[in-house]
């Protein structure tokens, strides 16, 4: 009877682990490399909302200072994924943590698709929090995200951290995007999504919308050389999303621009090799901003003879 008791505590304390483990925060494709103690994108106790056009933003505000807006990445993407950064950050800024329509606990409405949209509904959060110009981290989609509010609101942005996010020509991201896919390559992550999601059932819907979307996406000088703000660009080493001569390209465009290649790091450099990201973000959103002059812009071997 004992051993009975004990088999079936068990199997009890089993089950709550793993039912604890499947609805803990986390971030896609995560693996070992742990994330925040903050539940970022998913925290009751600071969470708020508010409505932009047809649908309820979400976000999420920590620390106290001069504030720092993070823009996750798409897709799958989520601002759990930057626990890492927001973690750093909240010690000396207002960290406000947007998550995009579409995704997580903001609702994904019903108007076209488009960076116009996404910025506005970025600009509509930064207003609630601050009249003052402010910095942005900008993660992939993030980034693109950061990059068009500086061209369309570029009195509301200081300056930008933009992780992997280079030049960008149409069809590049082509394909699907299928929900019973990614429950295949983290079936965790993505029963976490459909519990805290707003209208589950329209997940499919929405990658279908952002993929088709990101399919005729372009961006080059058109927004690169209308930045006015001071960026630093990240790109990993390794980073297949935005390889690094396209990161490079972005940097060449950008007036006001310093460029940071992680070794050893894939599109998601930050939390691939942050002991290397982190000196060099911290650098930068704590300097001064006329200190902010940017790279000298070295013109490419193959234009000029070096003379030794």
């Amino acid at each position: 009877m004992r051993k009975k008791i004990l088999a079936a505590i068990f199997i009890a304390v089993f089950a709550l682990v793993q039912s604890v483990s499947a609805n803990a925060a986390r971030y896609f494709m995560q693996g070992d490399n742990p994330g925040s103690e903050t539940p970022y994108g998913n925290n009751p106790e600071v969470g708020q909302y508010l409505q932009v056009g047809d649908a309820n933003i979400y976000y999420e505000v920590y620390g106290k200072g001069k504030p720092i807006f993070i823009f996750h990445g798409g897709g799958v993407g989520s601002p759990y994924e930057l626990g890492k950064i927001i973690d750093d950050l909240r010690e000396n800024f207002t960290v406000v943590v947007i998550s995009t329509r579409g995704h997580g606990r903001s609702e994904i409405g019903n108007s076209p698709l488009t960076y116009e949209q996404k910025a506005d509904d970025m600009v509509a959060v930064m207003k609630t929090v601050t009249s003052a110009p402010a910095q942005i981290v900008g993660f992939s989609d993030g980034a693109y995200t950061a990059y068009k509010v500086a061209t369309m609101y570029p009195e509301r942005v200081e300056r930008i951290v933009a992780i992997g996010a280079g030049t960008l020509k149409a069809g590049f991201f082509s394909g699907e995007m299928k929900v019973e896919d990614m429950k295949k390559f983290d079936k965790d992550f993505m029963e976490y999504e459909m519990q805290i999601r707003p209208e589950p059932e329209r997940t499919q819907e929405f990658y279908d919308k952002y993929m088709k979307f990101w399919s005729k996406m372009s961006v080059g000088e058109e927004i690169f050389g209308k930045i006015k703000c001071p960026v630093l660009l990240i790109v990993g080493d390794e980073d297949d999303h935005a390889p690094v001569a396209t990161v490079l390209e972005a940097h060449q465009m950008i007036p006001n621009s310093n460029l940071l290649v992680v070794p050893k790091a894939w599109h998601s450099a930050f939390n691939d090799n942050y002991e290397v990201v982190r000196p060099a973000l911290l650098k930068f959103v704590n300097a001064p901003i006329d200190e902010l002059n940017g790279s000298k812009k070295v013109e490419y071997n193959n234009k000029f003879r070096v003379c030794w």
